[in-house]
């Protein structure tokens, strides 16, 4: 693997720790997880655990995937603000039964019913076929750009990919859909969406959550590490999203739409 640069100063922190059998203590190099105030038209919609860094683009793309009109986002320059202003003109924060509150290992937990989980999004439509070789070989370019992970170990990955295997974006959050969220909201800000052409690569599995997020930002195919669950399939079905897990050493499962995938 090639050298990597260092993580950002925000995104980590140092504890003492006891390594066993052995007894000896040293400095361990940790995550950091901070939680995040979303606010939209200066009403609180969501606290999200994150880890700091690209919160304009992971409250950009919250917003968006959970069908919020976000147009533009301020951050604060202290970070350890950790809120963020959204501006979504006509949204009435009202209409939110209650606010959001996202763990890091779970981005829906705590919605009041099944009904506000599901987010409209039109099926996929998308020409886009890449090859088995191809997607086999993502999680391992996703992986050669994880600077925090190499340094903590302990944080989730997304990679937003071209047909061809050349990376877009890169974000690392210790929640799994934080990290989706910040590349949608890269996207978003750099006028890419949707996502018809590109490939999104996650480093762990495939949630309903993922799933989701990928079909409001239109992306054909989303490649994983691990398994997908039974829901994120059926949702995969239906929005059209070729849904592919266990990708390494040459090997994949395609869960949906296998014709995006070449052989």
């Amino acid at each position: 693997m090639s050298e990597q640069a260092p993580p950002p100063p925000y995104a980590t922190a140092v504890a003492r720790v006891r390594r066993l059998p052995a007894g000896e203590e040293s400095d361990d190099r940790l995550a950091v997880e901070e939680p995040l105030e979303i606010r939209v038209n200066g009403e609180p919609v969501a606290v999200t655990m994150r880890t700091p860094g690209h919160d304009d683009e992971l409250a950009l793309g919250f917003c968006l995937t959970e069908g919020i009109p976000a147009r533009a986002v301020r951050v604060p320059a202290d970070l350890a603000a950790n809120t963020v202003e959204v501006e979504a003109p006509g949204f009435d924060a009202s209409r939110l039964r209650r606010a959001f509150y996202t763990s890091s290992s779970c981005g829906v937990c705590g919605k009041g019913a099944i009904e506000q989980v599901a987010v409209e999004a039109a099926p996929v439509e998308s020409a886009l076929c890449v090859s088995v070789e191809l997607v086999a070989s993502l999680p391992e370019r996703l992986r050669a750009g994880q600077t925090v992970f190499e340094a903590t170990g302990g944080l989730h990955a997304t990679g937003l990919f071209t047909a061809s295997g050349s990376l877009l974006c890169l974000r690392e959050d210790v929640g799994r859909h934080n990290a989706l969220d910040k590349v949608v909201g890269w996207a978003a800000a750099a006028g890419r969406l949707p996502l018809a052409d590109a490939v999104l690569c996650v480093s762990g599995r495939l949630s309903f959550e993922l799933v989701q997020k990928a079909s409001v930002a239109g992306c054909p195919v989303v490649v994983a590490v691990g398994a997908p669950s039974s829901l994120a399939v059926e949702l995969a079905v239906d929005r059209r999203i070729t849904l592919c897990g266990f990708a390494r050493e040459g090997r994949v499962n395609v869960y949906s739409v296998p014709e995006r995938v070449a052989a």
